[in-house]
């Protein structure tokens, strides 16, 4: 993404800002992990939608006095000592060719020019991104700012513009659509390399090491999400993350993966016998689940209601189940299909959107088809990308191996 990218959703966001609004938006904080040691840092998905930098501790205000809009980027101030520990902070020039923001300010400063911004008068509204997926989740920096704000200045009424970027990142720009494409050639090429190693015997954590030296080829960042790769009994753990199994002969191996590029993130899953050959029962159940899959993608077209995309997936599948002899009635379908079909993917593997009623062109969430039958030892799911079209849609994961035929051909070849 160039800096455009980002000043042009500052741009829409600050037009959906009532006047006299104040705009805070944080990148966030390391988490420690223990004793001296922090997990990897990873900013906010929305400050980095709205600035492109990801840098820990930094600060996003947009001022909306009346029509006029102003902004201010707050960062870490340059710190020899700290810089040659954890490596260098960015300078004012590089964070202004980056996020298109001109005013770049350092945090020491921050608290103290935000005091003042709050009782100049000139505001009336104080918005900020309030999004928990769940109340237990830790306070984020937004979340300790709402209460200094009670605390301090409670002439301020508090809005929560997470609602307006989810609507912003609901539907993707060219570019971000472009990024998609890239990270998904580059989680294929990580697919296949898992495949072409495949044999009884293997570990997870081998599959696992195979494809993050791919994802190693082009880049720093690794998966846009912790890789979900099991075998045998392990793939009943619909989030399993332990790479601990052996794929052993006749076990389907289950992958659940995806790459990102410029920070947008691709979801795809793929299942495979790791002997390269599907026994009866493997394709009988295969089958259903990519006739299921193809038939969303010959459906899926703008104005398409978006609750419909879960239930049809269920419904479809149900019926290819009960007319292979799999199941007695449809109705018996969660008996096989233990989760939804379809979310959101962006900057977020399930992305923070405003669930929309209808499709529109733009859009891209996943078809996921997920079957698990226990009595037969064979769990696995078929998830691939839909980018809705102007006139329908398209599979952007399609050319990673998904037949039966390709998948088999494709193993062959190790």
């Amino acid at each position: 993404m160039d800096r455009a990218f980002y000043t042009g959703n500052r741009e829409k966001l600050a037009s959906q800002l009532k006047p006299g609004t104040l705009a805070l938006f944080f990148s966030g904080e390391e988490i420690r992990k223990t004793n001296d040691e922090y997990y990897p840092f990873f900013a906010d998905r929305s400050f980095v939608y709205l600035t492109g930098i990801e840098q820990k501790q930094s600060v996003l205000v947009i001022m909306k006095d009346g029509s006029r809009v102003t902004e201010r980027l707050y960062l870490l101030p340059g710190d020899l000592m700290a810089e040659r520990w954890t490596g260098r902070r960015l300078k004012p020039a590089e964070a202004e060719a980056i996020s298109g923001v001109a005013d770049i300010r350092s945090t020491d400063s921050f608290l103290r020019e935000l005091h003042a911004l709050a009782v100049s008068g000139k505001f009336g509204f104080l918005a900020l991104d309030l999004y928990r997926v769940s109340p237990e989740d830790i306070e984020r920096p937004a979340h300790r700012l709402h209460a200094l704000a009670a605390r301090e200045w409670p002439y301020l009424a508090i809005q929560n513009a997470n609602t307006i970027l989810r609507s912003l990142r609901t539907v993707k720009q060219p570019c971000e659509i472009a990024a998609l494409r890239r990270a998904e050639r580059i989680t294929g090429e990580g697919i296949l390399a898992m495949m072409k190693a495949s044999q009884p015997g293997m570990y997870e954590y081998q599959y696992k090491a195979e494809f993050d030296r791919v994802l190693g080829q082009y880049g720093p960042k690794g998966p846009g999400f912790p890789s979900i790769i099991s075998a045998g009994r392990n793939n009943f753990c619909i989030h399993y993350y332990s790479y601990t199994g052996q794929a052993m002969d006749g076990d389907m191996v289950l992958n659940d993966v995806g790459a990102q590029w410029d920070n947008l993130i691709t979801d795809v899953s793929r299942g495979w016998p790791c002997n390269g050959r599907f026994s009866d029962r493997q394709k009988l159940l295969y089958q259903c689940a990519l006739a299921t899959s193809n038939h969303m993608f010959s459906i899926l077209k703008p104005g398409f209601a978006m609750e419909e995309v879960d239930a049809e997936i269920r419904r479809y599948n149900a019926q290819q189940l009960k007319d292979a002899g799999v199941l007695k009635d449809t109705a018996d379908i969660g008996r096989l299909m233990w989760h939804g079909g379809a979310h959101h993917i962006g900057f977020d593997v399930h992305d923070v959107v405003e669930r929309p009623e209808k499709v529109a062109p733009g859009m891209v969430f996943c078809i996921d088809v997920g079957i698990y039958h226990e009595d037969w030892g064979i769990g696995f799911r078929l998830e691939d990308n839909c980018l809705i079209t102007e006139t329908g849609c398209e599979n952007l994961s399609a050319a990673i191996p998904r037949t039966i035929e390709d998948i088999e051909a494709v193993m062959a070849k190790r």
